[in-house]
């Protein structure tokens, strides 16, 4: 029964993407590459099914001399040995299968663990560029459905496929030696049932394709409903009673889709036990004439009938082994399409390690377009070229950007809104390659030092930085997992953090919840700042780290990154006049060229761009500061107006 619910899953399965396609032998190679290491499991697996087919032939062979022999002679000595013989047939196949599952697992097992690691270091190890065009969900979906999929090209489809060749040819074999009329007879009857079930799995085929879909759909409604920021948006927009009815549409579609699939199965399922019965009855009212005309022995007989119940499930599911086949290796196809993505950031064959650096940084006519999407394969949610998303000619963001920062200096990035200031800072880490010209540090390109001590000398504050739903002290270890609770604290007091997190119902053990959001702007700033004063990197890297921040988390913020950045090289991103007018050189971008750079007064007095932005920034935080007094009833606006402009 277990093997016949195997067949009907099987016919159930959705083929849409198999038409015309062919495993080719360059997939087939590289499926037996990662099957090599468990070559020698895979042959006892093979061992172990054709022993435990010979020993299921055993026991209607048993019977046959039971009925021909020790009955027909009244031989009760031979009675018992036959006796013995079945139930160590039983016990035997009994081990055998138990040996054959922990094989079969072992194997599957190893697969998913060997390619999980291959993929997951893969594409951790992908660019940004990468991640900025691709789907989140198909990514884990390969890691997952597919990963498992391709595990079942070995434990569950060949090892079927193997299991089913060799016990219907031995069946069939055993049964053509014992009375061939009979044999081709059972045999005849199989298409009667073959066709109609075909029929019935392309009916179960469409149903399983939308039950897919809509639990897919289900899933990504819980996944955006459920996260804190969608939970938010339902509740101020008040709609949760039109997600409940959508919900329970799609809802009440599956369990009608379910009920059908049910009967579908219960209707397969009967037909193959209809089949076995009346191809059994077959059997024996044709062999019973047989035996009356004394052709045929009584043994031989009952060994026949139940000879045929074997044949009918194996026949049934190797009527559909291809498309089987096709289903498993697609699986690998997929995963093999993730595998082959190219990564253009990798480290050099000489690459040389960063020591403790001065923090010289230099631009050295540099000029950068972000990269198009080739090799990407588009079923990972790429857009294809010349949609609008990925551009058939990349444009060029920055150009000919040549600067030289001392060690130890702070230089303000400034500039309009996608001029470029964002894409200028990220080459220093290596997130992009430049795509002329280099990115030096102490005089050594970057592209010739390794990634991983390049960016471990390097330390980066966003505007929205991410926390991971975990506790605070993981959060902090996350940049040196072996700090001691010591320097935990020591770098959250220098941080401005370590009052807040010390109120915490469980302290440091406290979980910030998703992507933080159990603290205020302010304090996931704070935090992601004592989380980069643990890393100790000799270059600091700032990306509007103080945008979108009240006054008093700004000063909080703001005093908390005077001390971050002292004594290290920094390149900050910034909108507010505290930070920017404090920088040792001002560099002003604008349409992705310095069109500017000097210090604050220099640049004032030049009346240039910086002047103009200046002027709107002076505005801004006038404007701010004048709306928080008068909303609470303050009369001296002014004066408070006055005190806050630097």
């Amino acid at each position: 029964m277990m093997t016949a619910w195997g067949v009907m899953h099987s016919m159930a399965a959705d083929r849409s993407g198999l038409e015309g396609k062919t495993i080719t032998a360059d997939t087939r190679r590289r499926v037996w590459g990662f099957a090599r290491p468990y070559r020698a499991w895979i042959a006892a697996f093979i061992v172990t099914t054709v022993a435990s087919t010979f020993l299921g032939l055993l026991p209607p062979l048993v019977i046959r001399e039971i009925f021909d022999s020790a009955i027909a002679n009244g031989d009760g000595s031979y009675l018992n040995v036959l006796f013995v013989a079945l139930i160590a047939a039983a016990l035997g196949e009994a081990l055998l299968s138990l040996v054959g599952r922990r094989l079969s697992s072992s194997i599957g097992e190893g697969l998913i663990l060997d390619l999980r690691r291959r993929l997951f270091d893969h594409v951790q190890r992908m660019p940004l560029a990468f991640f900025t065009r691709t789907q989140t969900g198909t990514l884990v979906s390969r890691l997952n459905n597919d990963v498992i999929g391709a595990q079942r090209a070995f434990t569950g489809t060949l090892g079927t496929v193997v299991a089913n060749i060799i016990t219907l040819v031995a069946t069939l074999v055993t049964m053509f030696l014992l009375e061939w009329r009979l044999t081709l007879l059972a045999v005849l009857i199989l298409p009667v049932f073959v066709l109609p079930a075909r029929r019935v799995g392309r009916g179960l085929q469409a149903i399983t394709r939308e039950g897919m879909n809509l639990n897919a759909s289900m899933n990504n409604t819980m996944t955006e409903r459920f996260n804190v920021a969608g939970a938010l948006l339902v509740k101020l927009f008040g709609r949760h009673d039109d997600e409940a009815a959508d919900f329970s549409a799609r809802a009440g579609r599956v369990r009608d889709i379910g009920v059908r699939s049910a009967m579908y199965s219960q209707v397969f399922l009967i037909a193959l036990t209809l089949v076995g019965a009346v191809g059994t009855a077959i059997v024996y009212w044709l062999g019973g004439h047989l035996a009356i005309d004394g052709s045929l022995s009584a043994g031989t007989l009952v060994a026949l009938g139940l000879y045929t119940v074997r044949i009918y499930v194996p026949l049934t599911s190797l009527s559909n082994a291809r498309v089987d086949v096709m289903s498993a290796f697609v699986s690998f196809e997929r995963v093999f399409e993730v595998l082959d993505t190219p990564n253009p950031i990798t480290d050099a064959p000489d690459a040389r390690e960063l020591p403790r650096p001065e923090g010289r940084i230099e631009f050295r006519d540099v000029h950068f377009a972000y990269p198009t999407a080739d090799g990407t394969p588009e079923s990972l949610g790429v857009a294809p070229a010349g949609s609008g998303d990925i551009a058939d000619d990349p444009v060029e963001v920055l150009s000919g950007i040549s600067l030289v920062i001392a060690p130890g200096w702070m230089v303000a990035v400034v500039g309009p809104s996608g001029s470029g200031k964002t894409t200028l800072v990220s080459l220093v880490p290596r997130l992009y390659d430049v795509t002329d010209g280099a990115v030096l540090i102490d005089g050594v390109d970057v592209r010739q030092l390794t990634q991983a001590t390049l960016r471990a000398a390097i330390g980066t504050v966003t505007q929205d930085p991410h926390l991971f739903h975990d506790t605070v002290t993981s959060n902090l270890r996350y940049a040196r997992p072996d700090a001691s609770d010591r320097q935990l604290v020591e770098a959250c007091r220098a941080a401005r953090i370590h009052d807040v997190i010390a109120a915490l119902p469980d302290g440091y053990d406290t979980v910030v919840g998703e992507r933080g959001y159990r603290l205020s702007g302010g304090e996931k700033q704070r935090l992601a700042i004592a989380r980069m004063l643990l890393k100790d990197p000799s270059i600091v890297i700032l990306d509007e780290a103080t945008s979108h921040l009240d006054t008093e988390n700004e000063a909080l913020v703001q005093d908390a990154l005077t001390e971050a950045l002292r004594d290290r090289t920094s390149l900050v991103v910034a909108h507010r006049l505290s930070t920017i007018v404090d920088a040792d050189v001002i560099v002003v971008v604008d349409e992705g060229r310095i069109v500017e750079s000097g210090t604050h007064d220099e640049l004032r007095l030049a009346g240039g761009l910086y002047a103009e932005l200046y002027e709107g920034l002076l505005r801004a935080e006038i404007a701010e500061t004048v709306t928080l007094p008068e909303k609470a009833g303050t009369d001296s606006l002014s004066e408070e107006a006055g005190t806050a402009v630097p």
